[in-house]
């Protein structure tokens, strides 16, 4: 008699377990960073043990990255898009492959961790009411990058800045109030918006939002996302459990454009979100804040001889005589702010 435990030589074989769904879809959008694109990868196989799945877009990188990562990583969702998208384009595009509860938004220039997606995800799930979570950012020496996170931007916080304040006072969360003061990231809480370089957000909501606005060209599509998010109830919050190493701008450009873009982000959020009696003088000082930053610098290296204060002043007065190109902010506005007519 057989063993029943045995079975017969023409059984089929067990069928190989499917792979479990992915909890969260993680994206990640490359300009012309190879070398740390692939790095980012290796710290995500490294780190992350949940289920999860890579989905990343290159933006027609110069530099051979769509090959590399192919090579190095068959596993991963690679679109090479013959055209740069920007990041926010990159994002929505990459965003509807994903098939995870989360998406977690990545940039290239980054190292994950100590597991900090898998903490990460398990904060959204302790704090669902977020909606919208983010961790603790540092740069390459260990020291805090305190930009994972920003209070959203206010009349009164453009004053502090565009005046000095904010500088002068750094550590005080009361006139330096975008950057929090002196807070460390290193306790949970509340924030006004989540840096894009490490986001998380569910993929219904994100969708439920349309992703992110195609005004922004670059910078600001993370403030308005959660400008909107907000009007739907989220609240965002960041853990220090979750840590990544940020280079913090690797494919930028040089920095008077990049200053350029951030005040024409600036001012479409003061057009978009400030009460409307706040947005004449929170405009006029975003738009005379270069130029005494430029003014500023020049006394300054004019007195002390200081170089840094010559090159301030420098950048400052690229930006002022580019006025034209951003004092206006971005044109187009597709997401209708909930609350408020069109």
């Amino acid at each position: 008699m057989s063993d029943p435990a045995v079975p017969p030589e023409s059984a089929a074989p067990a069928a190989a377990p499917s792979p479990a769904p992915p909890v969260v879809s993680i994206l990640v959008i490359s300009y012309n960073t190879r070398a740390m694109t692939l790095d980012c990868l290796r710290s995500i196989a490294a780190e992350t043990t949940l289920p999860h799945e890579v989905i990343v877009v290159d933006n027609a990188s110069p530099d051979g990255s769509a090959a590399a990562i192919a090579e190095a990583f068959p596993e991963v969702r690679l679109i090479a898009s013959p055209e740069n998208h920007g990041f926010a384009k990159g994002n929505n595009v990459a965003a509807e492959h994903a098939r995870g509860k989360y998406i977690l938004l990545l940039n290239p220039d980054t190292l994950v961790l100590d597991a900090a997606i898998d903490r990460l995800v398990a904060f959204a799930g302790r704090t669902p009411s977020a909606g919208i979570w983010g961790g603790r950012t540092l740069y390459p020496d260990g020291s805090l990058n305190a930009g994972s996170c920003n209070g959203m931007q206010t009349l009164w916080s453009i004053f502090c800045r565009t005046s000095g304040l904010a500088i002068a006072l750094r550590s005080s969360e009361r006139f330096n109030p975008e950057n929090y003061g002196a807070w460390d990231r290193g306790t949970e809480r509340e924030v006004g918006y989540v840096c894009g370089c490490f986001f998380l957000i569910e993929r219904d909501f994100w969708n439920q939002l349309g992703g992110f606005d195609l005004t922004y060209v670059m910078y600001g599509e993370e403030t308005d996302l959660c400008h909107r998010a907000r009007a739907l109830g989220a609240r965002p919050r960041i853990t220090p459990e979750a840590t990544i190493v940020h280079y913090v701008g690797a494919s930028s450009k040089r920095r008077s454009d990049k200053d350029a873009l951030v005040l024409k982000s600036k001012v479409t959020l003061a057009r978009r979100y400030l009460p409307r009696w706040q947005q004449g003088p929170a405009l006029f000082l975003l738009r005379m804040w270069p130029l005494s930053r430029k003014l500023g610098g020049e006394v300054i290296a004019g007195i002390t001889g200081n170089a840094a204060a010559a090159e301030a002043a420098r950048r400052w007065g690229a930006v002022w005589a580019a006025r034209r190109t951003w004092r206006d902010g971005f044109a187009s506005r597709r997401h209708p702010v909930p609350g408020r007519p069109a």
